[in-house]
């Protein structure tokens, strides 16, 4: 047994330390939020906070997150971030299929509680790796423009 803070509480998972991160949430915790994409760190649709840093979770062990906090999609609501990030999601309609909406969000989210007011090459580096294959990305700029705003 494992012992991990995921989302302020300390949940215990019966798994293999080398399992990732995604799929202790997924397979032993039903957290269906975090999404699976490619395996291998490249898409971003797996993206988690793991002690305020956005991580890829589809490559990071559960074993390397003890003693870490992880902080997930179900979490961002009662988040002053998150929730300022969700609403100007919704707001330009930046989703479109949905599926790397999750990791958008999340990686947003790192953005914003490191950096109040992002320039677009900002925005740009800290998105780099969250692939959306609707191709929102004008929108989801928009919106973090938008959040950041509603946050100063």
């Amino acid at each position: 047994m494992i012992t991990l803070n995921i989302n302020g509480r300390d949940t215990k998972i019966d798994a293999d330390p080398s399992t990732p991160i995604l799929w202790a949430l997924r397979d032993n915790l039903n957290m269906t939020g975090t999404k699976f994409g490619c395996g291998a760190a490249l898409c971003g649709a797996c993206t988690v906070h793991m002690g305020g840093q956005a991580i890829r979770s589809c490559v990071t062990p559960i074993s390397s997150a003890v003693g870490q906090k992880i902080t997930t999609i179900e979490a961002m609501e009662a988040d002053n971030v998150g929730k300022a990030v969700q609403n100007a999601w919704v707001k330009h309609d930046v989703p479109q299929c949905g599926y790397c909406q999750s990791g958008q969000v999340m990686s947003a989210t790192a953005l914003l509680k490191t950096n109040k007011s992002p320039s677009d090459a900002d925005i740009e580096s800290a998105m780099a790796g969250n692939i959306c294959r609707c191709g929102t990305y004008q929108r989801i700029r928009a919106a973090i423009k938008d959040a950041a705003k509603s946050l100063a």
